[in-house]
C-alpha cells in the first residue's frame, strides 16, 4: 500500500504532493567560476520567468570518472567556495554530490541538499553521515538496482531521524554501455512516501561508451523529462551547458542551455495537466 507523500521543505521551495515540479539544474561539474555563475544567472532568469522553482546542481569534485585523465574539477575547496558564492549572490539552494563520509562534514556548510550518487546508493556509513546532517538528502537509483529496493535504502536514512529525502530516477543498466528508463519505477518508489525525481540527463548517458569517456544521446534528454513529469514526479534533474559539446565532462548528455526555456515551458503545461487530474 503506499504511503501518504510527503512534502519536502527547502526554504520557500516545497516538493511533494500536488506542488508544481522543482527543476534541478546546472552543469554536471564546476568547470569554473565565470561559467558556472553565468549558468547560474541563466537558469536563474529562466525559471523566474516561468515561476518555476529551481535548485543549482553542480559536482565540486567528479569522483567516478572513466578514465584517470578526465577531469574531476578545480579541487574540493574552490569548487565548494564558488557554489557558495552562487548560493548567496542568487540566493539559491545548491545540491551537489559527495563520495566519502569524511566529505559530508565540510559539504554540508555549503550545500542544502546532499546527493548520494547512484553507484554509492547502498554504502550505509555514506548514508548515515548524510543523514546525521539534517539536510534534504537525494538518493539516485543505482543503476543495478530495482526500484523496491530503494525502501531498504530509505530506512538507513530514517535511522538517523532524518525524513528529508528524495529518490532519483536515473536508467537501469541494460546491456553494456547503455540505460533505459522504466517509468514505473517513479510510481514504485513514490510508496516509500518520498517525493521522486527524473534525471533526464543520465539516463541518456552511454557510460564509458566513448571508450575513454561516457558518450550519451542528449536529443532524448526532453523525451524522457516529459514522460518523467507525465508520470507525476515532483522534481527533474538536467545538467545544461552553453556548450556541451566544449563541457568537460558529460557533454553528451547535457542539454543546450539554450534550449531549456522551450523544455521548461512544456514540462510546465504536462505538469498543470497532472496535478489538476
Amino acid at each position: 500500500m503506499a504511503s501518504v507523500l510527503k512534502t519536502i521543505k527547502l526554504g520557500s521551495i516545497a516538493i511533494g504532493a500536488g506542488r508544481p515540479f522543482v527543476l534541478i539544474a546546472g552543469p554536471c561539474v564546476v568547470e569554473s567560476r565565470p561559467m558556472t555563475v553565468k549558468i547560474a544567472a541563466a537558469i536563474q532568469k529562466i525559471t523566474n520567468r516561468l515561476q518555476i522553482p529551481f535548485i543549482f546542481k553542480a559536482s565540486y569534485d567528479k569522483a567516478n570518472r572513466t578514465s584517470i585523465g578526465s577531469f574531476r574539477g578545480l579541487g574540493r575547496n574552490r569548487a565548494l567556495e564558488i557554489l557558495r558564492e552562487i548560493k548567496e549572490r542568487f540566493g539559491i539552494p545548491i545540491l551537489s554530490d559527495v563520495h566519502s563520509v569524511q566529505e559530508v562534514s565540510g559539504a554540508s556548510e555549503v550545500l542544502d541538499v546532499i546527493q548520494i550518487p547512484a553507484f554509492l546508493c547502498r554504502q550505509t556509513d555514506l548514508l548515515l553521515a548524510a543523514g546525521r546532517t539534517g539536510k534534504v538528502i537525494n538518493i539516485k537509483k543505482g543503476q543495478f538496482l530495482a526500484p523496491w529496493d530503494m525502501s531498504e535504502v530509505v530506512k538507513k536514512v530514517e535511522t538517523t531521524g532524518n525524513r528529508k529525502i528524495l529518490l532519483t530516477e536515473r536508467g537501469t543498466s541494460f546491456g553494456y554501455n547503455n540505460f533505459v528508463t522504466d517509468f514505473r519505477s517513479l510510481a514504485i518508489m513514490r510508496r516509500t512516501g518520498y517525493p521522486v525525481v527524473i534525471d533526464a540527463s543520465h539516463s541518456v548517458q552511454t557510460p564509458g561508451g566513448l571508450g575513454r569517456a561516457s558518450g550519451g544521446h542528449r536529443e532524448f534528454i526532453g523525451v524522457l523529462a516529459r514522460c518523467g513529469v507525465a508520470a507525476g514526479c515532483n522534481a527533474v534533474f538536467i545538467e545544461v551547458h552553453p556548450h556541451p559539446h566544449r563541457a568537460l565532462s558529460d557533454g553528451p548528455s547535457m542539454l543546450p542551455l539554450s534550449q531549456l526555456e522551450e523544455l521548461l515551458v512544456d514540462l510546465k503545461a504536462i505538469d498543470g495537466i497532472v496535478k489538476r487530474h
